[in-house]
């Protein structure tokens, strides 16, 4: 059986008790090195078989889940954060189920999420924003027609922004190209939930210079929008005056 946990945003004790359960068990661990903080592997039972897939091919991965299935092995691919998002656990999943591999998912906590609480924001503020972009900028790979910052940018909503953070002069001009304002609000987080966790707090204007003096270049999520820094309404939710299911509002 091979287990796909999310490890989580970078903090140990951030991965989920499922995830972890999993993880102590294993007999074969493959992670993503260059991502996942090493420290989880210190969960992992003496002896289990530990690979670093940064170092690895798609075919070099499934081998060692093929030979490990055909041992009787507990298999645990580690991915950073939650496996859905930028994790390429698709192609690995056809795989294994051509092959007759047994398999399942663990989500974890994403890297936004962890993004958010390190700068104690919300990313849907009643009459700010109530939806949230989670994308990236064209780079090496290219994006679906449609779905390049600047056409994104036009919504004006919460924005995240994964494997960008080497670009951000690119991001600065498809942002502003897009219609987001010099003024709007923007933050860099470097590995959220780490121990070295740093977070830098600009404008979509001056995100790019305030990443370079701030030394931010990999390994940081660029969040976009006036969730960080603008005025917002209440919820309604606990608001005396107004309705719910549970609870008659008082004029």
């Amino acid at each position: 059986m091979v287990h796909f946990v999310g490890a989580g945003p970078g903090a140990p004790d951030l991965i989920t008790l499922r995830g972890a359960a999993l993880l102590k068990a294993a007999d074969v661990v493959i992670y993503a090195g260059s991502l996942v903080n090493p420290a989880l592997l210190d969960n992992c039972k003496e002896g289990c078989e530990i690979f670093n897939s940064a170092e690895m091919t798609l075919g070099e991965v499934l081998a060692v889940m093929e030979r490990a299935e055909a041992e009787g092995k507990t298999t645990v691919r580690l991915h950073t954060g939650d496996p859905s998002l930028y994790g390429a656990i698709r192609e690995q999943l056809d795989a294994l189920r051509e092959k007759g591999v047994g398999f399942d998912v663990t989500p974890g906590v994403s890297s936004l999420f962890g993004a958010a609480a390190a700068l104690d924001a919300e990313f849907t503020l009643p009459g700010v924003s109530q939806s949230l972009i989670v994308t990236r900028l064209a780079g090496r790979t290219g994006v679906p027609v449609g779905e390049a910052l600047r056409d994104l940018s036009r919504h004006g909503a919460s924005m995240a922004l994964f494997l960008s953070s080497g670009m951000l002069d690119k991001v600065q001009s498809e942002l502003l190209a897009g219609g987001y304002a010099e003024d709007t609000p923007a933050a860099l987080v470097y590995k959220a939930t780490w121990p070295d966790e740093k977070t830098v707090r600009c404008t979509v204007g001056t995100l790019a210079a305030s990443g370079a003096a701030a030394g931010v270049r990999k390994t940081a999520l660029v969040l976009v929008g006036g969730f960080l820094d603008a005025p917002y309404e209440k919820s309604k939710l606990y608001d005396p005056s107004f309705t719910t299911e549970f609870r008659k509002g008082r004029a």
